[in-house]
């Protein structure tokens, strides 16, 4: 497919639309369509807004990703994870008035909307890469939990508001004789039409199906009347275009909670868009989604919407009924508008507590019990980075929550780079080239002499790790005469990596050990001779491989041994 560059890619794409595509296309748009009705209308309470609220924030910015995405099946639509963050950000603003959080919800949709079109100025695509796999598991963990317990009291017909897991079950408890018996029977009945319909009819999408057997059973036995929550009137018609009112007092916490929402709904809509794009095996250009997303933000807020993201189920629904391009989502678009022309009726059935059980089946699908486990057993020091962003987001909010993910993630990155993977060499037989000792039970090392692999560049922040293990070795290892560092990981070096190779000399010169460097980089040569201390190495100090530095030790100390036979 052409036009993955220009203004518009996805209307470049679209230009070139193939007609064979169509049946697939139409069939995902109906598809899509049938999951995303009920899930926006849901998705909306996690925020406090009315449920047309949700399908104001499906339709538009569908038409607008078709014209400006580059992934051919990323659907943008409103998120869990997403409106879990705007829920957060808005409800100590708002002040459970619901004119105000509307409008409030608004200027937050424009204001990440902004934040995302200056970022993909900038070229700041690179950011989808910033959280880590542990930092995404772990706070979308988070969200699922959040959501969940928010979620309980509209299963049993009464009000929470406890925060936190253990605050939110004793509350849970003490309020359980309360239960409103019918409001319970519903949600119930929805979570097990919910988990029957997968089962028993995968292709059916499954909310909107519980949607439908919920609003029949309120309306034929007139469960509305026996105090079981209703949504009421939906108003008809298609929103019209909306420039909220802005008040100055809130900007500063908006624009705050705003570049959370930016940053999460952009790195979600990433992480979506790229697995696709991975199967279909086409490119997805980070800096023209971030202007794409943004784009999305404005459109939903300008129709009355809330903030959106990619999203996973809905995408995934695209991919699995053979769309074939962005058409889908415009199909989808379509078939919701006429839904809010032509049948809003039968929305006004359709209980709260069916609204809570999608929202927990939601919750449920959210969360990575499979990721979780994986990163225990590949690295516990993963698992404890997501563990602890999972209850960050539980104990602190969705808001602070994601905060602590970024410092965690920046943590978690310098952390690593300060401390990079480090090595003795040996050779192994029968294998080229040189290898950790470390990891091969055979390999072997050159008496007197230590071949030490440092891997990352010498910089300021990491200096006197690579001072401090290279003694460590000279020590460890008896006999040291030699230790010469291998050049080539070192692809950069600062004043401060010169100074530290220059004490580094000094102390082993002074312990009668010589300090050498292999298959160094001509740039970072340069900067050790700019700094002077190249002069007080010596020239003999530098050797073009690890092999001739090896040589020089074997011609100086006149020894050889197995580790010198070239494989």
């Amino acid at each position: 497919m052409t036009g993955e560059s220009g203004a518009a890619p996805g209307w470049q794409q679209l230009l070139a639309y193939r007609r064979e595509w169509l049946p697939h296309d139409l069939a995902a748009g109906v598809a899509v369509a049938a999951v995303a009705l009920p899930t926006a209308i849901a998705y909306a309470g996690i925020i406090g807004l009315p449920p047309v609220s949700g399908l104001y924030a499906a339709i538009l910015p569908l038409l607008v990703y078709a014209a400006f995405g580059t992934s051919r099946h990323l659907i943008v639509n409103p998120d869990a994870a997403t409106c879990a963050l705007v829920a957060s950000t808005l409800a100590p603003l708002a002040a459970s008035d619901p004119e105000s959080l509307q409008s409030l919800s608004l200027i937050l949709a424009l204001a990440t909307g902004a934040i995302c079109i200056v970022a993909g100025f900038f070229r700041l695509g690179f950011l989808a890469d910033f959280l880590s796999r542990p930092i995404l598991v772990g706070f979308l963990n988070g969200v699922a939990i959040h959501i969940l317990l928010g979620q309980i009291g509209r299963i049993f017909g009464f009000g929470m508001e406890s925060h936190g897991i253990v605050a939110s079950l004793i509350e849970l408890v003490e309020k359980l004789p309360e239960t409103h018996l019918p409001t319970l029977l519903v949600g119930l009945l929805t979570l097990g039409v919910l988990l029957a319909s997968h089962r028993l009819l995968p292709r059916l999408p499954a909310p909107l199906v519980a949607i439908v057997v919920s609003v029949v059973v309120v309306k034929a036995w007139g469960l509305g009347a026996r105090g079981v929550a209703v949504v009421g009137t939906v108003p008809a018609g298609l929103p019209s275009l909306h420039w909220p009112a802005l008040d100055p007092g809130a900007l500063r916490p908006l624009l705050h909670g705003a570049l959370g929402v930016a940053l999460l709904s952009f790195s979600n809509a990433m992480v979506v868009a790229r697995s696709f794009a991975a199967k279909g095996r086409y490119p997805v250009d980070a800096d023209r989604e971030f202007f794409a997303i943004g784009a999305c933000q404005i459109a939903a807020a300008l129709s009355q919407g809330f903030a959106v993201s990619g999203t996973e189920s809905r995408t995934a629904m695209n991919h699995a009924m053979g769309g074939r391009s962005q058409a889908a989502g415009v199909v989808a678009a379509v078939l919701m508008a006429a839904v809010l022309l032509f049948l809003t009726g039968p929305l006004a059935y359709l209980p709260q507590a069916a609204l809570g059980a999608i929202l927990i089946q939601a919750a449920i699908g959210l969360f990575d019990a499979r990721g979780m486990r994986r990163l225990w057993r590949v690295s516990w020091t993963e698992f404890a980075v997501a563990a602890v962003t999972m209850l960050g987001v539980v104990a602190v909010g969705v808001l602070d929550g994601i905060l602590v993910a970024v410092l965690l993630s920046i943590f978690f990155l310098l952390g690593r780079a300060s401390r990079p993977p480090d090595a003795v060499l040996g050779r192994v037989a029968g294998q080229k080239g040189w290898h950790n000792v470390s990891l091969h039970e055979g390999a072997e090392t050159q008496p007197g002499l230590v071949l030490y692999r440092f891997g990352s560049g010498i910089v300021f922040f990491n200096a006197p790790y690579f001072k401090k293990r290279a003694l460590e070795l000279a020590s460890a290892l008896e006999g040291t005469r030699w230790l010469v560092v291998d050049g080539g990981p070192v692809n950069t070096i600062d004043t401060t990596g010169t100074s530290a190779v220059e004490e580094l000399a000094g102390e082993l010169r002074q312990r009668g050990i010589r300090l050498g460097f292999a298959n160094l980089r001509t740039e970072v040569r340069a900067v050790l001779e700019r700094a002077g201390v190249r002069g007080g190495l010596g020239e003999d100090a530098f050797f073009a491989t690890l092999n001739s530095a090896r040589r020089a030790f074997e011609l100086e100390s006149g020894s050889r041994s197995p580790a010198s036979e070239e494989p």
